[in-house]
């Protein structure tokens, strides 16, 4: 008797839990999302509790409470993942877990590395079945878009910053250019532009020049100390990448002096001053760079064909490094911009 009471004591509890767990899978396979199909982001580092709170404000699921148990039951509560995952129409709330937590997530991770300009960005971004490149370039072109953003400028060209992304395949071009710029006014805001007599505008049109012209950290502030010295005293900057930005789109690789003596808004060659806006998407080391350039008397600099430059304060000077760097064959031959993997 003592024994049948101590079993009917353990069995009945373990009976109780199996039936709630009954009731609650029957509840669950039940409750339908009547919605249309739709993407349900979960963001990075959030919490279950606010992710069921905005599914049952979604009507993705009809009831939080039931959604609760279900997962603390399962354990499940931590295990969800970032990014986004598709809902679709007519999911019960069993659909609705497992595609949350058994699908994998349909955002495309793509990175946009630091100095392209919107026309590379804009392959990039069809390469990976994001958006289409022609959708693209004509939002970042769209005065209305431009104006909604305080961008005075013909094109979004400097305002979108390089970094890796989520973002859903066929995803609005206006979308994504929101969130690069969103990124790069957040990547800003950190930044003192009173340190320098250059608008916030100027600042970004030297910072994408100083981006392109080298991509060694440790080069940055000197090249940018080149340019603000030569801006100065007036003298050009005479930087190819700004040249080569104007010709964009009949640029095939090959820079020639015809090029270089054919005036336009953005080669300075030919003209005085900064180009007419920025010539790439450049990160916040080249940014802060421009507001803090480092202090010296170099006019010139050459590339020493692996990636980092040789700076001279005189033509003299400078004339010998062309020689040496550009004009001797040997120092030229198997160099490459990848041998400084270690050095910065």
């Amino acid at each position: 008797m003592k024994k049948n009471l101590i079993i009917l004591f353990v069995i009945a509890p373990l009976f109780g839990l199996f039936l709630v767990a009954v009731r609650i899978y029957f509840a669950m396979n039940s409750a339908y999302y009547s919605g249309q199909d739709t993407y349900f982001e979960v963001h990075q580092g959030e919490g279950f509790s606010k992710i069921n709170s905005r599914l049952a404000e979604q009507k993705i699921i009809s009831s939080a409470r039931l959604f609760h148990r279900y997962n603390q039951y399962l354990g499940s509560m931590e295990k969800y993942k970032a990014g986004r995952y598709l809902i679709k129409s007519n999911s019960n709330m069993l659909q609705v877990y497992n595609s949350l937590l058994n699908s994998k997530s349909l955002d495309q991770l793509v990175t946009i590395p630091e100095g392209k300009n919107i026309f590379e960005i804009a392959q990039i971004l069809e390469e990976k079945n994001i958006v289409k490149a022609e959708s693209f370039l004509s939002v970042v072109s769209d005065p209305i878009f431009l104006n909604e953003h305080n961008i005075s400028a013909n094109t979004a060209e400097g305002y979108l910053y390089p970094n890796t992304y989520n973002f859903l395949p066929g995803a609005d071009a206006k979308i994504i250019a929101k969130t690069m710029i969103k990124e790069f006014q957040k990547k800003i805001s950190s930044l003192d532009f009173s340190t320098t007599k250059l608008s916030p505008r100027e600042v970004l049109i030297l910072a994408s020049i100083v981006e392109k012209e080298t991509g060694v950290k440790s080069e940055r502030n000197l090249i940018a100390g080149v340019f603000l010295n030569r801006l100065n005293i007036k003298m050009r900057l005479q930087s190819d990448p700004t040249t080569i930005y104007g010709i964009y789109k009949n640029y095939n690789g090959n820079l020639t002096r015809k090029d270089l003596l054919t005036p336009s808004d953005y080669n300075t060659y030919t003209l005085s001053g900064l180009p007419k806006g920025p010539i790439s998407n450049p990160g916040i080391e080249s940014i802060a760079a421009v507001l803090n350039p480092a202090k010296h008397k170099y006019l010139y600099f050459v590339s020493q064909n692996e990636g980092t430059h040789v700076f001279s304060e005189n033509y003299t000077d400078h004339q010998k490094a062309v020689v040496t760097f550009q004009k001797t064959a040997k120092n030229r031959v198997g160099k490459s911009w990848r041998d400084l993997n270690k050095k910065d």
